[in-house]
């Protein structure tokens, strides 16, 4: 649309541009004072956070009186600097990713943002090899010498983990045959199309749904059940721990019972992230348990008696925690 120069209208006309735009700004503020506006920082569609972000704005959207809307980035990595700034109010995140930014350590070395605060558990990220469901890859042993994801360019949270669970069996990455992706989801991807004999996800995401529908079924390989693998996995990723996964509806290609790598996710925000806020997404949160699990089904393993549980050394949001309060559930950690 053809925009005719502000300099040249006439002062009367020039009056009358200045006094609507400054009622379009009053009206503009009036709408935003009636609905609060936030984004929660997500990895991309596919991905579980980009999943349970949608899940949380939604009920915020619905119950709180925030208008909440997803902001997908390629991972937590990319995103936590703008949490930590203030830029964005909200993000999805896993305890070690937020650690190690707040400490400034692994992929945020030398970079530490401290603003960052907890507002909630959310679940265990319950993470997995999968390979195709007829395949002759039984165990986590039989990926030596086959090509594998790997570089995580974009995510590197995902390197401890394979390390971790490569350990397990004795392996360790140099044993495979690296296949280059910058996420999980380019990692499902790469696996779909046969680059790779395995991809690494967590169970329940949407993404590992669509690639069992597309290459014929998926099979997750489980880890060892002893505490010498206990040992390993923590080795590499000291937050992590090993969980049994049965099969079910949400746990798309966990055939039989199975060991799975696990940790929590958190939702997070900032010391700039504002106090009535993080309130209410810890009172939606504590308040939805079903809504929640009916609508994604890792949520269903959302605890609202456990959702603020030591998480240190990160510590909660001052608004979070004078709702834990509130609710009965605070430990002071």
């Amino acid at each position: 649309m053809y925009s005719y120069p502000f300099h040249r209208l006439a002062g009367a006309a020039r009056k009358l541009c200045i006094l609507t735009a400054g009622a379009t700004l009053a009206l503009g503020m009036a709408g935003t004072a009636a609905a609060q506006a936030v984004a929660i920082a997500t990895s991309g569609p596919g991905s579980i956070y980009h999943s349970s972000g949608s899940v949380i704005a939604k009920l915020l959207s619905d119950k709180a009186g925030v208008k909440a809307t997803i902001q997908p980035f390629a991972s937590p990595n990319v995103f936590v600097p703008s949490v930590d700034s203030g830029e964005i109010q909200l993000g999805t995140a896993n305890i070690a990713e937020l650690t190690w930014a707040l400490q400034g350590e692994e992929y945020f070395k030398g970079r530490p943002y401290r603003n960052l605060r907890g507002i909630g558990i959310m679940y265990p990220l319950r993470s997995a090899i999968f390979v195709r469901k007829d395949s002759d890859i039984k165990t986590l042993a039989d990926l030596k010498g086959r090509p594998v994801v790997d570089g995580y360019s974009s995510q590197k949270v995902i390197i401890p983990l394979l390390e971790a669970m490569y350990a397990t069996v004795g392996l360790t990455r140099k044993d495979m045959r690296a296949v280059q992706v910058p996420n999980v989801v380019g990692g499902a991807d790469a696996f779909a199309s046969g680059k790779t004999d395995m991809f690494f996800f967590a169970i329940g995401a949407a993404k590992p749904r669509e690639v069992d529908a597309a290459v014929g079924g998926i099979r997750m390989l489980t880890l060892p059940n002893t505490p010498q693998a206990l040992a390993a996995v923590q080795k590499h990723f000291p937050p992590g721990y090993i969980r049994l996964e049965n099969p079910g509806p949400g746990n798309i290609g966990v055939l039989t019972p199975s060991y799975s790598l696990a940790y929590d996710a958190l939702m997070f925000g900032s010391t700039k992230t504002p106090d009535d806020l993080a309130y209410k997404v810890a009172k939606t949160m504590y308040e939805s348990a079903k809504e929640m699990g009916d609508a994604f089904p890792p949520f269903k393993f959302f605890d609202p008696k456990q959702m603020a549980r030591s998480v240190g050394p990160l510590q909660y949001h001052p608004g979070a925690v004078k709702f834990f309060k509130e609710a009965g559930i605070w430990s002071g950690k």
